[in-house]
């Protein structure tokens, strides 16, 4: 079960639910494809043994050459299989440093707190482990509908949307490093695949979304060597050799026991 309160827990599970009807429609479906294509690219030269993925959509993880993949789900009514992981996001009932490849696809504007995942997904990576983050782009051709009147009416122009330089400075609190941006889904007509492949040549951030690799880059404590110290001197002790010259001062000013000899 989740170990979120009862009312995040419904309220995550509804954002989840309408974040899987669109990508179950048309557009969804369009858009997915071609981030999929964008994203092949990118992680299909990664190897690893375990990888989780944070999606509503079709999974992305088999592009990767992982031997164990999970998915996640918020309530165990959404769990594809008995190995999903069902629990609360910003609580992975994980290990430290257990993870090579965290995927999250378009769940940062649906979570109530993104900043506590990007921070678990820290948690769980190995270093130098590889986070994949899947967004909708602020400045893309998609914008003008997200800040149109129908933004609060369909999702998922009614989520929060993030820039990749807002989460460009998130991801470096938590030890990550962007390796690459990429852009994509400039247009989701099915016969828009030739703009597609023009406008992804020159990678302008004009598309429907974005891409992010970054690498995980733990910093590690390195122990300072002890400061040298040099060893002190043994010295004479000036009491017992000021003892010694007073007493020979003594010896010597005292007045001899037998009688001088006088030469007649």
């Amino acid at each position: 079960m989740s170990n979120l309160p009862s009312a995040q827990t419904l309220q995550l599970a509804e954002r989840y639910e309408r974040a899987q009807n669109f990508w179950g429609k048309r557009p969804g479906r369009a858009l997915w494809r071609f981030e999929r294509a964008c994203l092949g690219p990118v992680i299909e030269p990664l190897i690893g043994l375990h990888a989780l993925e944070f999606s509503a959509a079709e999974p992305l993880l088999p592009l990767a050459q992982m031997r164990h993949s999970m998915r996640w789900a918020a309530v165990r009514g959404h769990a594809e299989s008995s190995s999903t992981l069902v629990c609360d996001p910003s609580s992975l009932p994980l290990e430290d440093e257990c993870l090579d490849l965290v995927i999250i696809h378009h769940l940062l504007e649906v979570v109530p707190e993104p900043h506590h995942l990007l921070r678990e997904a820290a948690r769980v990576m190995l270093d130098h482990g590889k986070l994949v983050i899947i967004g909708w782009q602020p400045l893309g051709i998609g914008a003008l509908r997200y800040l149109g009147p129908k933004r609060n009416k369909s999702f998922p122009f009614d989520q929060k949307w993030r820039s990749v330089h807002r989460l460009k400075d998130w991801l470096a609190f938590v030890d990550f490093e962007i390796e690459r941006v990429d852009y994509c889904a400039f247009s989701l007509s099915p016969h828009g695949g030739g703009w597609e492949s023009l406008l992804r040549r020159y990678n302008l951030p004009f598309g429907h979304s974005f891409v992010i690799l970054a690498r995980r880059k733990r910093l590690r404590m390195i122990p300072l060597k002890p400061r040298f110290v040099p060893r002190l001197m043994i010295r004479p002790n000036p009491i017992g050799l000021n003892a010694c010259r007073q007493r020979c001062e003594n010896v010597r000013h005292q007045p001899s026991e037998h009688p001088s000899l006088v030469e007649e």
